[in-house]
């Protein structure tokens, strides 16, 4: 059992890591939950909220998540990302926490060799985004603390990852609302963007284990992959998605939702992360797209905050 700290709780991905830690025995303190929300980028209230908390350890899913979005306000992105991480990794510091787990993302890697089927955690940084410039940027900070100080950090790469309450700003979200509103409208048709890209899917379910494991089990200073390493193209996606809907739909391309510049492909090799924690996902692909369909089928708003690295 530990006692953790957890920073963007209240996002998409946060709820279902302090729901898996709770189940696995863990105490939780849960920023934005179990105490007042404070700005991550504040390093003197971070800093007192972590000593109040004295966990054992940090998870710091905390920051801003959307590529696209990140193109209208690179700065934004920095301040938030890289001074976010900044403050928890130095009040983790300040107050001896023994492991911080910083979240990265796959999208660091950018647009790969043509050659490369699956990317492993030595492949090139090539951000495409200022969002991906931001992570590296955190991430680096992180490994730099436990270099020069020798703080607890490790840092996961976690690939696209989807489930129950992600927000519709992402691809597989936003198809299954579309599909769930035409089954409700009796409209024939929904919207898509690329359908080209070919990305590594996972269930978020699957990644807050990982990311347990990661702090329970894997070394510190070291980087992560967290990922299936199978790749699925938005078509396929979207197929299955639509094979799931109660009335037949079809898709259609509408120009405006293409990104103007698009990885065409990112797949992850996570040997290293299976190695170290004997970590696999348990949730098949189609068993997490039936759970986000099954999730919009009951909810009219949008879903919740962050999807922490999802496209």
């Amino acid at each position: 059992m530990m006692r953790a700290f957890v920073t963007g709780a209240t996002g998409f991905v946060g709820p279902h890591l302090v729901s898996h830690l709770r189940a696995a025995g863990d105490e939780v303190v849960a920023l934005g939950v179990d105490i007042p929300l404070v700005d991550v980028t504040d390093s003197a209230a971070v800093r007192a909220v972590v000593e109040a908390a004295r966990p054992d350890v940090v998870y710091h899913l905390a920051g801003l998540s959307s590529p696209g979005a990140s193109w209208s306000d690179p700065g934004e992105y920095l301040r938030v990302n890289v001074g976010g991480t900044l403050s928890v990794v130095e009040a983790a510091s300040a107050t001896c926490v023994g492991r911080v787990l910083v979240v990265s993302s796959a999208e660091v890697y950018g647009t790969l060799d043509a050659d490369v089927e699956r990317v492993a955690e030595h492949a090139p940084l090539r951000p495409v985004t200022p969002y991906a410039a931001s992570k590296i940027a955190a991430e680096f900070y992180g490994l730099q603390a436990h270099i020069g100080r020798g703080v607890g950090v490790v840092v996961v790469r976690p690939f696209n990852h989807t489930g129950p309450g992600q927000s519709d700003r992402f691809v597989v979200s936003a198809l299954a609302r579309r599909i769930v509103a035409a089954e409700r409208t009796g409209a024939p048709t929904v919207t898509v963007g690329n359908l080209d890209p070919i990305r590594d899917y996972n269930d978020v379910r699957d990644i807050v284990a990982a990311y347990r494991l990661a702090v329970e089990k894997a070394p510190v200073g070291e980087v992560y992959n967290v990922c299936s390493g199978r790749g699925t193209s938005v078509r396929d996606v979207a197929q299955i998605l639509l094979a799931l809907a109660r009335r037949p739909i079809t898709l259609e391309v509408d120009p405006a939702l293409v990104r103007p510049v698009e990885v065409p492909r990112l797949v992850g090799d996570s040997t290293r992360f299976r190695a170290r924690t004997g970590w696999s996902p348990r949730y098949s692909l189609e068993q997490t797209l039936a759970d986000v369909m099954a999730w919009w089928r009951t909810h009219d708003g949008d879903g919740d905050g962050d999807g922490d690295h999802a496209c």
